[in-house]
């Protein structure tokens, strides 16, 4: 080997060593191990109480409300990966409950168009924010009183009826498995590939993350945070439809506490406010643990008063422990 290769060669001390990587590895799991430790610990707690639920029925029952959740959480995870967050998830997909229990019975065509209008809309929302510079808070929240303005337009006050392919997706109840865990997984995978596999993912965390050099790249920031938003946005809808096919009715504030509880389900499964970092697992399993926090709550007969109260303490443990676990683990 020539003395010019030896120079150019990088240090050995530059690769990262087994012990190195396998830090790395666990710093960067840790928070999605946490979450499931906590989910298998609300779980058990779960089944103590109501051992009815270790069946296919049970289960069935305790996860169906997790699934609305866990499609809008993977919403939320692709904007915040960019860097931004949604304050307008919990009345859009209220919105999309509304559209799907009036508008797809009484005008499906403009039902169709009303769910293109909303793609079109976040595409928008996503060049505001990237061409004219106005946080994504402020946008978002703006959206939400527009969500709301539209969706008790259309209906005033909860009700109508959902149409029949739609209510079968809630009826459908295999025997073998439980049927929320299906739709999970599911969703789970979109989410891991839009974001992991796909090109666009990697661009979309570089964009939260070192946008400078994404643009160097000849990658255009406006293109990827106008896809971010446009997924994101079907995912919210995805999360509408299907809480329409279990409450089989439209209400603009059926999902009025998913705004918060989907940033917690992020934050939970390992994700940043400061963008670059998608974990769908991660995130799915935080979903999931806010719903069965929930149900435990109500099984331990919890005034509803407090309910949210102990919600947010659970919450803020688990982020204490998940701070805890990261720097033990670096």
């Amino acid at each position: 080997m020539s003395t010019t290769a030896l120079r150019s060669a990088p240090p050995l001390d530059a690769f990262p060593t087994p012990a190195g990587r396998f830090r790395a590895s666990a710093a960067n799991g840790s928070p999605a191990l946490l979450a499931l430790a906590t989910l298998i610990a609300i779980f058990i707690v779960t089944a103590f109480l109501q051992p009815g639920i270790l069946s296919v029925p049970g289960l069935t029952l305790m996860l169906m409300s997790s699934v609305p959740l866990v499609l809008a959480a993977q919403a939320q995870m692709i904007i915040m990966s960019v860097g931004d967050i949604d304050l307008s998830v919990g009345y859009l997909v209220g919105l999309v409950t509304v559209i799907a229990a009036t508008l797809f019975i009484d005008a499906p065509v403009l039902a169709l168009l009303s769910i293109v209008g909303i793609v079109l809309a976040y595409a928008v929302l996503a060049l505001v924010v990237q061409r004219r510079g106005v946080p994504s808070i402020i946008v978002t929240l703006g959206m939400s009183f527009v969500w709301l303005g539209i969706g008790l337009q259309i209906r005033p006050t909860p009700g109508g009826a959902t149409p029949d392919w739609l209510s079968m997706i809630s009826t459908w109840r295999p025997t073998w498995f439980p049927a929320p865990v299906i739709f999970i997984i599911v969703a789970t995978a979109i989410g891991w590939f839009v974001t992991r596999r796909a090109r666009i993912g990697t661009q979309m965390r570089a964009l939260g993350s070192h946008a400078a050099t994404l643009e160097k790249a000849g990658v255009s920031l406006t293109r990827t945070r106008i896809v971010a938003y446009a997924l994101a946005a079907i995912l919210m809808i995805l999360a509408g439809l299907m809480l329409a096919s279990q409450t089989w009715s439209g209400d603009i504030n059926a999902a009025s506490e998913y705004t918060l509880m989907t940033i917690a389900a992020v934050i939970l499964g390992g994700g940043t406010f400061s963008g670059g970092r998608a974990l769908p697992i991660g995130t799915t399993l935080g979903a999931v643990t806010l719903g069965l926090i929930t149900v435990l709550l109500s099984l331990i007969n919890l005034p509803s008063s407090l309910q949210s109260a102990a919600q947010g303490l659970i919450v803020i443990a688990v982020l204490a422990g998940r701070i805890i676990t990261e720097r033990f683990v670096r």
